[in-house]
């Protein structure tokens, strides 16, 4: 389980860390540390709300005390620093008790979504060498249980499965706290903090390596940017686990700014609107299908919407027609918001004017985030103009977990983050961003990876070939198409009988092709690849 700086997760350069050190951007801090702080400076104070089934609550002392007592049971079964543990929980309060357990003890949180089944859990769960393994014991109508027993036959090395509720066969979480008997050895700033999931375009998601230092920087400059502060009451909508509802600013940051997280257990007006109402929510995040949704409904709630000062959007891109709509609906200021997991994260401001607010994704964090926009040769160029956006600074990791190999794709010799995203840059250094270079499919916020569709469907013994490509989306932004060649001879399908296999197969359901299409034949490059741009092309006009 040892873990290998350098190798398991590239680091910055010398000259680079002592630059972010000598600025003030990375200051010592850990997330175990900064919980304790918070404890200790405004102990009953509500730093959490879990309102499903029954409201529960936690103080800041509370919350730090549970943290202890649940990282005291882990040591006490043998999971240690640097060790990986997977956690798929919902929005519940026991998500924030059990990374911040992990957080205090410097074994490392995996994060993967409520959605994910057994072909992202046993890759997470093996590729990560990960000892544990936290569930629910139901969500959505979903038995957790059931995958986890399939996961400790499927991995070996997976000691442990804990359950929040019934634990089955397996043990509860209820059952893991005890008292501590020692002060815990920590992690160190510069050291690892957890594993993010990327959106990848080729296989399941690669992990992004996140030191405590870097990632608690970009909780400072987002706390700052969007106004965050004590008084935040902040309603986690989206699955917390992701990078968006976690840190920009997120849970996360209202915990580092002392404010109350409340978790919403799903994201829809009918749940979220009388939460908004009852516990004076001010700040949420929201995709923007979702704030869409919530731009409808919000003309004819009777739930007083009236706490709620500022709506995020990002996760995908954000189209002016529907921005324009969300302040009137909503009576609340909007904030754009582009970044990815790798780290850059940009914001629209507080002071920036209505068309720059809803026709640009703002501008980054830190005087240090270091941005060019490139053409296909690698050459910057001007503001203006649409290019690859290339990125490096402070919070943007300089490697993914264990891939070297993809590390040389994904970066420039001298450290640039290769985003995928095409954007063009305003003289006042906001982005618009106009898609995606890569095959990588964001569908409402979450991101599909072509080629992981493709191989499960190609198993199929009538499918002789298959492509998947992004169609256009007034709802999602982008859905996803399978464009399938079948075998000679073989039996006829139905799109239907396709999408059956692929969810019988055992993945994330927002995987699923939305839509199925027949062919005789792909169009093809001029070296006889599939061509994939002809092929969105068709999808796009049809």
């Amino acid at each position: 389980m040892t873990l290998t700086p350098g190798v398991d997760a590239p680091t910055w350069p010398v000259e680079f860390a002592e630059r972010y050190r000598a600025a003030g951007h990375w200051r010592g801090e850990t997330f175990g540390g900064m919980l304790r702080e918070r404890a200790e400076a405004h102990p009953h104070h509500i730093a959490l709300v879990d309102p499903a089934p029954e409201r529960r609550t936690w103080t800041y002392r509370e919350l730090d005390e549970r943290a202890d007592r649940l990282a005291a049971g882990f040591l006490a079964r043998g999971i240690a620093k640097g060790d990986r543990v997977v956690v798929q929980l919902p929005n519940v309060g026991e998500f924030v008790e059990v990374v911040f357990a992990l957080f205090r003890i410097g074994a490392l949180p995996v994060y993967a979504l409520p959605a994910h089944r057994d072909t992202e859990i046993a890759h997470f769960c093996s590729f990560t060498e990960a000892v544990a393994y936290v569930v629910p014991d139901l969500h959505a109508g979903y038995d957790h249980r059931e995958l986890a027993s399939r996961m400790r036959h499927r991995v070996p090395g997976l000691r442990h499965v804990f359950v929040t509720g019934d634990p089955g066969e397996h043990t509860a979480l209820s059952d893991v706290p005890c008292e501590p008997s020692a002060p815990f050895d920590g992690p160190r700033p510069h050291e690892l903090a957890f594993l993010q999931l990327s959106g990848g375009t080729t296989g399941v998601s690669k992990l992004i390596p996140r030191t405590h230092d870097d990632y608690l920087y970009s909780l400072r400059g987002s706390n700052e940017i969007c106004g965050v502060n004590a008084g935040t009451r902040f309603l986690v909508v989206l699955p917390a686990a992701h990078n968006f509802p976690m840190s920009s600013p997120g849970w996360l940051g209202a915990l580092y700014a002392g404010g109350t997280v409340v978790l919403c257990p799903k994201p829809d007006p009918d749940t979220a609107f009388p939460l908004i109402a009852r516990e004076r929510i001010s700040m949420t995040g929201l995709v923007p299908p979702l704030a869409l949704v919530w731009t409808q409904a919000a003309t004819e709630t009777a739930h007083d919407l009236s706490s709620l000062e500022l709506a995020l959007v990002g996760g995908a891109k954000y189209s002016e027609q529907a921005a324009r709509r969300l302040e009137p609906a909503l009576g609340c200021k909007l904030m754009q918001v582009f970044g990815m997991a790798e780290g850059l994260v940009n914001y629209t401001r507080l002071d920036d004017d209505t068309e720059t607010v809803v026709t640009t994704q703002g501008r980054p964090i830190s005087p240090d985030d270091e941005i060019r926009v490139v053409d296909d040769a690698g050459r910057d160029v001007p503001d203006g103009e649409f290019g690859h956006l290339l990125t490096r600074g402070p919070y943007t990791i300089r490697g993914y977990w264990r891939a070297p190999e993809h590390n040389r794709r994904a970066f420039t010799e001298d450290g640039f983050y290769r985003t995928g995203d095409i954007v063009r840059r305003t003289p006042t250094g906001h982005l618009v961003v106009e898609g995606r270079a890569k095959d990588q499919i964001n569908r409402g916020g979450e991101k599909i990876a072509p080629e992981e569709v493709e191989n499960v469907i190609l198993a199929h013994p009538s499918v002789h070939d298959v492509s998947v490509v992004a169609v256009p989306d007034a709802y999602l932004g982008e859905r996803s198409l399978a464009y399938v060649i079948l075998r000679e001879g073989a039996e006829p399908l139905k799109p239907v009988a396709v999408k059956r296999f692929v969810r019988e197969r055992g993945i994330a359901a927002y995987k699923v092709p939305d839509l199925v299409e027949f062919v005789d034949e792909f169009p093809r490059t001029g070296v006889g690849k599939v061509s994939k741009k002809h092929l969105r092309f068709a999808a796009g006009q049809s």
